[in-house]
């Protein structure tokens, strides 16, 4: 039987490709856990956002993944962790947010993230903090919610436990996958070109803001919302990098009129 299972995880170029994300954890003994997992299914790709502890990468609980925990990305920001990804997938309960991205269920998140990498993009999946779990701030930044699902009277899990289930979900629903026992994505289904990376998407976010500002849109109080808006705006859109590039050099043609 183990046989059978480990037969039917992601290929090593596959997990190369995802990235476990994790937004300001308060606790290293949960960072430790959470690599101990990503080295069960043979993730290895790992970014801590803004750590509460140091001295995380000393974490006891990595029994099995030092080396992971070593190497390591540590970043200030999330929009820095996910700069390369094509598809940011934020996990949480909808208990107590309203999501203003597409959500989907834990179990049919195998055909995104399989999608996403046939095209050759990249895949971050993206764990909140322990008391809170992400912001709606954190969540402008996905595509995706992945709704992981518990009972009602306790739907909050343990941060190395989520990134345990999911990543166990994704190796065995991998080959299920694989076999169309589930639908691709819609709005990729015909399509190969890869999608816009994040930091693109940030980029052109900037520069529709400066326009924006430029033409008197909104006053300044406005800002910070509308480039909330305009994040999700965007990555529900899904550009590829070639309508990405052309969206932002007219953009870049329209603010040099209006600054003439």
């Amino acid at each position: 039987m183990a046989w059978l299972y480990n037969d039917s995880l992601l290929t090593e170029g596959q997990r190369d490709r995802c990235d476990v994300v994790l937004v300001s954890p308060r606790n290293p003994l949960n960072i430790g856990a959470a690599a101990r997992a990503m080295a069960n299914f043979g993730f290895a790709r790992l970014a801590v956002v803004a750590p509460y502890e140091p001295h995380w990468r000393e974490s006891r609980s990595a029994v099995g993944a030092p080396e992971l925990l070593e190497n390591a990305k540590s970043t200030e920001c999330l929009a820095e962790a996910v700069a390369g990804c094509t598809l940011v997938a934020g996990t949480g309960t909808l208990t107590y947010r309203k999501p203003e991205q597409r959500v989907v269920r834990l179990p049919d998140l195998a055909p995104f993230v399989r999608s996403e990498i046939e095209r050759g993009g990249r895949v971050a999946l993206v764990f909140g903090p322990e008391k809170r779990g992400l912001t709606r701030e954190d969540l402008s930044y996905c595509h995706l919610l992945v709704e992981i699902p518990t009972d009602a009277r306790q739907p909050s899990m343990n941060l190395g436990q989520a990134v345990a289930v999911c990543l166990y979900e994704l190796a065995a629903r991998a080959s299920a996958a694989e076999e169309g026992a589930y639908s691709p994505i819609e709005a990729a289904e015909n399509r190969s070109e890869r999608t816009a990376a994040s930091e693109k998407l940030e980029l052109l976010a900037g520069i529709v803001e400066r326009a924006m500002v430029a033409a008197g849109y909104s006053p300044n109080a406005m800002r910070k919302a509308n480039r909330h808006d305009l994040r999700l705006l965007l990555r529900r859109l899904e550009p590829t990098e070639r309508d990405a590039r052309r969206i932002l050099g007219l953009f870049r043609r329209i603010l040099w009129r209006m600054e003439q």
